[in-house]
């Protein structure tokens, strides 16, 4: 559904925040490197400020959103997760990719894939995950392989569209492309950055939520070869993406994320959250067990931070708080143990601190789930799917 106009005081608001469309033009060059524009304005958002809104974040690209040649494979989601979470915001990345040494490295960047590729796995992966935020940057393959360049800008366009088709009140943030030594990019970056701030202005225009981000502040020192950036290149276009979010958040843009149905997938290989003989019982204990497409192995993740089966609620048993509490199912009451939050590709439970867990790495059907304290491993992840 599209919506009216910007009013003048948004608009105003987020040419001030230099990362969307208003910010002066980019210009990437290897010897002087442009202002940071992302920096500018009134873009700032403490942590004591940040908002409340969850962030489901969809990575969606090409290899520079995998993380193509950084240290880590990484890319840039690392530091960008360090610095929203610093903001106060509670993150989840999703996508069907999995790349990097992070705890959380759920993306949907494709390796070697141009516009089109990814316009063919979109409504899949948009409505499996259902992000409330994508980061969103194309084309450098379509650039370099020689593929439609003249009508590249219009298939991201379409592919904005879509996005925003199937969830009309996501935030897109769509980049331009960083610097590149490639003849082919080199020659046609240019005119396609220039289109892709047309396509940030017509969206706007239409009152959806579409902002810039400019990766101009890298330079072809930041490249580890002729299109990926290096470590450096990487931070910075995760600064680029912090400033962008929190543009976004200043202007209102966020919305609570979807709520989101599947199985509860364990980071033990082929195990599943289950529910005792799948029953609908106060009480019926939640457990590891052979993934296996049950309706006692379906869950929703409620926009009110619950997280639902059987339209009851995963509980931690008598509110406990302790190492060893143990999880069931239970009517949904709104007590701070019926809680849960996206923590380093697990589930947090704030009231505790603690992590849903599987005690001592088990990998027998029926182990009987626990909170824990959060330490990342194995057993204490947990992916929607």
């Amino acid at each position: 559904m599209r919506r009216g106009p910007l009013s003048a005081v948004m608009a105003a608001a987020l040419a001030g925040a230099g990362v969307l469309c208003g910010a002066a033009p980019s210009a990437h060059a290897a010897d002087t490197p442009p202002a940071r524009a992302v920096r500018s304005g009134p873009a700032t958002v403490t942590a004591a400020d940040a908002t409340t809104v969850p962030l489901r974040l969809e990575p969606l690209g090409d290899s520079i959103t995998w993380g193509e040649a950084s240290s880590t494979g990484n890319g840039y989601r690392a530091a960008l997760a360090g610095d929203l979470t610093g903001d106060g915001y509670t993150l989840d990345f999703v996508g069907s990719m999995r790349s990097g040494t992070m705890s959380d490295p759920d993306n949907e960047g494709h390796q070697g894939w141009r516009i089109d590729q990814i316009a063919a796995l979109a409504d899949t992966t948009l409505s499996t995950y259902k992000p409330n935020l994508v980061t969103l940057m194309l084309g450098t393959n379509d650039l370099i392989q020689g593929y439609q360049v003249a009508t590249a800008p219009d298939r991201l366009h379409a592919l904005v569209d879509r996005v925003l088709a199937d969830d009309p009140t996501a935030t897109v943030l769509l980049a331009d492309l960083p610097p590149s030594t490639s003849p082919q990019v080199a020659q046609a970056e240019p005119a396609y950055d220039a289109a892709v701030r047309d396509i940030v202005a017509s969206e706007q225009a239409a009152g959806r939520h579409v902002g810039f981000v400019d990766m101009g502040a890298l330079t072809t020192a930041d490249l580890a070869d002729q299109v990926h950036p290096n470590d450096t290149g990487y931070r910075k276009m995760a600064d680029a993406w912090h400033a962008g979010v929190r543009a976004a958040a200043n202007a209102g843009w966020l919305r609570a994320p979807q709520p989101v149905t599947g199985v509860l997938k364990s980071g033990m290989a082929g195990k599943c959250l289950d529910l005792n003989a799948g029953s609908a019982a106060n009480g019926t204990p939640v457990q590891l067990w052979t993934c296996n497409g049950t309706v006692a192995q379906v869950w929703t993740s409620g926009q009110d931070g619950t997280v639902r089966a059987q339209g009851k609620c995963l509980d931690v048993t008598g509110a406990a708080t302790d190492n060893g509490s143990p999880v069931e199912l239970w009517d949904c009451n709104g007590g701070g143990n019926q809680q849960w939050q996206p923590y380093d590709g697990g589930l947090r439970n704030p009231a505790s601190g603690r992590c849903l867990d599987d005690p001592a790495f088990s990998t027998a059907d029926g182990t009987r789930l626990q909170l824990w304290d959060c330490n990342g491993g194995t057993n204490q992840q947990w992916s929607l799917a």
